[in-house]
């Protein structure tokens, strides 16, 4: 699979970009297994992700499950003018509406984020200086989840940064083993208020 033009090649999607709250909260009830929130993520959990990922000296960026692309676009706006962004997203409305963001330093690729470690090594990418994630790890099988959590920890580099927003803290059982103890902090102004989990290469 390559990257062209923005969007994962061998997709085919809808180009309406034109999505609001309610058609996210259409898609959680269609797909509640992909969709990690009943509504979108806030702008204040947005800042908190972008001060934690410390976006101005980072070169990669990847973005695991950004929906409706609140937190890409965030890391785009805090982002350097040569940093690259890929969004990993599974749902197929949400890449549609990703792939019409508009920004030359931003890629989409249609593909599960339990895949990043084949998507890295199939587009010749280099290991990210900084990996988000929003996709609720409370949610996936025991296979699944450590396997996602063994992809993010080999596709970043020595000295990243790994940004989890979760409600609950199964990331951390998962994560710990191999990054040590997270830093954490609270958005209260979400709905439902999250936990940023950070943890360092």
């Amino acid at each position: 699979m390559s990257i062209i033009e923005g969007v994962a090649t061998g997709q085919l999607v809808d180009t309406d970009s034109s999505l609001t709250v309610l058609d996210f909260v259409r898609e959680f009830f269609s797909n509640p297994a992909e969709v990690a929130s009943l509504l979108p993520s806030s702008s204040f959990l947005h800042r908190e992700i972008a001060r934690q990922a410390n976006l101005k000296s980072a070169k990669y960026i990847v973005d695991l499950g950004p929906g409706l692309g609140g937190t890409t676009r965030s890391l785009l706006q805090w982002s350097n003018n040569q940093a690259r962004i890929v969004a990993v997203e599974t749902n197929e409305t949400f890449v549609a509406h990703l792939s019409q963001l508009g920004d030359a330093r931003l890629s989409v690729v249609h593909r599960s984020a339990a895949d990043l470690r084949q998507i890295i090594e199939d587009n010749d990418l280099p290991q990210a200086d900084v990996i988000v994630s929003g996709v609720p790890f409370s949610t996936m099988d025991a296979a699944t989840s450590n396997a996602m959590i063994d992809g993010i920890y080999s596709s970043l580099k020595p000295g990243g940064s790994f940004i989890a927003y979760q409600l609950r803290d199964r990331v951390c059982q998962l994560a710990e083993p191999l990054f040590g103890p997270a830093s954490i902090s609270f958005v209260w102004r979400n709905l439902p208020p999250l936990r940023v989990f950070c943890w360092q290469k």
